[in-house]
């Protein structure tokens, strides 16, 4: 990798060698990374989602490819959330019989099992699949950054169906990851962790709900641009967009 330029608050950029990309088929893809040596606190790393960065593990990174801008971030103001007609029977359906609990980011077996189950059946022809294991679990979800994350169950009963990890700002929730029992699709369960995650930014008066980027080609991020209305990071600010507009910037 190769040093890129400096950061305000004096963090390093450095920017990977072209790659295969991960989210659509036949492109060639690249990746601005944040110094892995740096001191990433809760207020470094708020300002680093605020201008379209992501968290994987301890690093944060956003994609910079060359010729493409697909990748955008997107973010829901939670308080202006209008729920679409499938969105309501989502929450109407889960409501009654799904109970949430809110865990420390710690390792707990039923979490990873969960998660292996969720990847070979949802991720079986990704490089996600090639890698599975506790190790990698582990420097996915449960490295230290410097902030603090919630694992948020939801049990069908006595069943674990879904756990979102969580990361918490003073402006927002980041819905960093989200895995769910495959068995249970039928419920939507990815659906209803957002819908509980964004429930949950409005109660502690917090602002946004951060989704990562969603690319208009990917069917496995359809299910984002859903939530309305939504604000799109151009590169310089964050645009909104109501239920029915399309996503597109001006150039």
């Amino acid at each position: 990798m190769n040093a890129n330029r400096n950061l305000p608050g004096h963090l390093q950029l450095y920017l990977t060698g072209e790659h295969d990309c991960s989210y659509l088929d036949g492109l060639r893809a690249r990746t601005l990374f944040v110094d892995p040596m740096a001191r990433i606190d809760r207020e470094r790393a708020q300002w680093l989602q605020q201008i379209g960065f992501r968290r994987s593990g301890m690093h944060f990174y956003r994609p910079a490819c060359r010729g493409c801008q697909r990748c955008i971030p997107v973010r829901v103001p939670v308080a202006d959330l209008r729920l679409s007609r499938s969105q309501r029977r989502n929450a109407s359906r889960n409501d009654g019989e799904v109970r949430i609990a809110f865990k420390p980011a710690q390792l707990q077996p039923a979490h990873y099992q969960l998660y292996e189950r969720y990847i070979l059946a949802r991720h079986g022809d990704g490089d996600m699949a090639e890698d599975v294991s506790i190790e990698t679990y582990m420097r996915f979800l449960l490295s230290p950054w410097g902030g603090q994350t919630w694992f948020i169950e939801a049990y069908l009963g006595e069943r674990l169906m879904s756990v979102a990890v969580t990361d918490i700002f003073s402006d927002g929730l980041s819905a960093l990851y989200t895995f769910f029992d495959p068995e249970l699709s039928e419920r939507g369960p990815g659906t209803y962790a957002v819908l509980t995650q964004a429930r949950e930014a409005a109660r502690l008066g917090l602002r946004h709900l951060y989704l990562g980027y969603w690319i208009e080609e990917s069917p496995k991020m359809a299910y984002k641009d859903r939530f309305r209305p939504i604000e799109a990071w151009d590169g310089r600010d964050w645009l909104r967009f109501e239920r029915g507009e399309p996503i597109r910037f001006c150039k």
